[in-house]
């Protein structure tokens, strides 16, 4: 159980909550004494109850391995965490902090003073400085905190899910020199780690084991539940035309439609890594490894080992950690490539990481700044007793020089609180000073905002069978700009009209996106699955785009057998941040 001396992780997944307690070696190595985990309900639709759910299962593991108290770190999902990988130009220690935070306050899809962030530097290419910047709202990140203390454990620091992924396979795999990339297949995303040298780039993909169920409950009409049971019990990656069926039906079927969103996940793998080595001048992996729960899916690797053509290995966060006498080593071993982040968020206790990004909630930020200065707190007090004491004796002995003492102090009263009145009026200039210097750093992050929203659209092209012919500001359901000659909006759009007296500022909350498509056999798949990488990104508002995908996209289904070139189609997409025009 749990000591002063053992370390307490706790990985906050999207299904699972996972929990360990580990202890280190003399020659500062690794134990692992306990594990615990906790299933959770991965169904898009209870998203609403997530954090309630994750209260019960935290406090359950708690509970479970006896913690009371006790410090804990954890880690947070990749894909709660804004992640940007930036590269700055040569430039001296003594600037690295101010010129960070400048990019973060232009790359940062929030105001910087919302966000929890922080940065580490990750390597220089060619002069260039590259950096890792990471940031989570401040709001998102102290719900999540205050659910992990209600179970009565006391937050020690927090760590993004990925890093600690990229600490733990460091540590076993010290001896791996060539390029490598770590596909992590969780319930929601798929975290990508490319590790080469000292370098490492990181990017979560919206395809996990929930939409491998989605997919599954789709095509056989069943409920959320069902097909993740099914899935379970009889799921396996099809390995393709080239092999033979399964003799049942119903399993060939499943072990198909898992294969098809497995080619999915595939395609943006490769996209991934085309991106990695043009824009970030990485090299070709030259072998994988995969993590995360559902790469246990039977024949994943195999399916990975032939899309991809290099060698295909399941991660082990054991290699160079020992288990415990207490723990079942072959429970261990069948689950070790899933426990990377447990393994990571340990090392950080025990020694220096090559990735040590941390980001606390503004509560533990204050508890550890109360903490380092407890110790002048107590010192003060001890002073403070002693002249008091000293000043009694004085008083008792010298009692007229004690009130002549009493005057000289309460001129200096009268002389300090007409320096507290100057700075409080300081203060107050102080105040008004940083509230218009709020808002000029946000009407400057504005002007970069429209740039990077269509710069991050451009991205998404994977081919020339699709083209955008309007993008279009929506204000609620009315246009932005009217059209040509100023007649109002355009038809069947309404304006609400303001209040008598109100002045209420406009801002655009969606995007309306017209555009052509090429007729070909897919119909009309290849808008849906623009609309899909559109919908993943950061600047939109949009939850599960699979099952939504004709409430958001209008398009013509394309009839083959006329001799029509392109048919239309349009999206509204809303926007996650509404962006003020007045």
């Amino acid at each position: 159980m749990a000591s002063k001396k053992n370390i307490v992780v706790l990985d906050l997944g999207s299904q699972k909550i996972a929990a360990a307690v580990f202890s280190s070696t003399a020659a500062g190595g690794l134990v692992l004494e306990d594990y615990r985990d906790s299933e959770m309900m991965a169904d898009p639709a209870a998203e609403a109850s997530r954090l309630p759910q994750m209260r019960v299962a935290v406090s359950e593991l708690a509970q479970a391995l006896n913690l009371k108290k006790t410090p804990v770190r954890y880690a947070i999902a990749g894909q709660s965490v804004f992640t940007r990988f930036v590269k700055l130009p040569p430039l001296g220690e003594d600037k690295v902090d101010q010129i960070v935070e400048f990019e973060a306050q232009q790359n940062v899809p929030f105001p910087i003073n919302e966000v929890i962030w922080d940065y580490q530097l990750v390597g220089k290419s060619g002069g260039e400085v590259e950096v890792v910047l990471v940031a989570i709202k401040a709001d998102a990140i102290n719900e999540l905190n205050e659910v992990v203390e209600a179970s009565g454990l006391v937050t020690d620091s927090v760590d993004v899910a990925p890093m600690a992924l990229y600490n733990a396979f460091r540590y076993n795999y010290g001896d791996v020199g060539e390029p490598v990339v770590l596909i992590d297949i969780g319930s929601k995303t798929t975290n990508l780690v490319f590790m080469e040298g000292s370098r490492v780039f990181t990017r979560s993909i919206p395809v996990g084991g929930g939409m491998l169920t989605t997919a599954i409950a789709k095509e056989f009409e069943l409920s959320f539940a069902e097909a993740e049971a099914r899935k379970k019990e009889v799921g396996f990656v099809s390995l393709g035309a080239s092999y033979e069926d399964h003799p049942d039906p119903e399993v060939a079927a499943v072990s198909k439609v898992l294969r098809n969103t497995m080619t999915r996940l595939h395609a943006e793998v490769v996209r991934t890594t085309n991106f990695y080595r043009s824009q970030q001048g990485g090299s070709q992996p030259a072998a994988v490894y995969l993590a995360g729960g559902t790469s246990s899916l039977p024949y994943t690797r195999e399916f990975f080992e032939e899309k991809l053509g290099i060698p295909v290995h399941y991660f082990n966060a054991f290699r160079n950690v020992a288990v415990g006498g207490n723990i079942d080593e072959q429970s261990i071993a069948s689950r070790a490539h899933a426990m990377g982040e447990l393994v990571g968020l340990a090392l950080r206790a025990i020694g220096t990481c090559p990735m040590e990004l941390s980001l606390q909630p503004d509560s533990v930020s204050l508890r550890k700044d109360a903490a380092r200065r407890f110790p002048y707190f107590m010192m003060a007090g001890f002073s403070l007793l002693a002249m008091l004491a000293v000043s009694g004796l004085y008083f008792q002995r010298a009692h007229q020089l004690a009130e002549e003492q009493r005057q000289v102090v309460q001129a200096e009263q009268r002389a300090l609180s007409t320096t507290d009145a100057q700075i409080n009026e300081i203060l107050t200039e102080l105040e008004a000073t940083q509230a218009l210097s709020s808002r000029l750093e946000q009407a400057v992050s504005g002007k970069s905002y429209w740039a990077r929203l269509l710069a991050a659209m451009n991205e998404q092209f994977t081919d020339e069978q699709i083209w955008l012919t309007v993008v279009e500001p929506l204000s609620g359901e009315d246009t932005v700009v009217p059209p040509a000659g100023g007649a109002g909006p355009t038809p069947g759009t309404t304006r609400p009209a303001a209040q008598e007296g109100e002045a209420e500022p406009r801002k655009v909350t969606h995007l309306r996106i017209s555009g052509l498509y090429r007729a070909n056999p897919a119909g009309q798949s290849i808008v849906y699955q623009f609309g899909s990488r559109l919908a993943a990104l950061p600047f939109f508002d949009i939850e599960d785009f699979d099952a939504r995908q004709n409430e958001i996209v209008t398009s013509v289904q394309p009839d083959l057998a006329r001799d029509r070139w392109a048919y239309q189609f349009q999206m509204i997409l809303p926007l996650a941040e509404p962006f003020p025009l007045d």
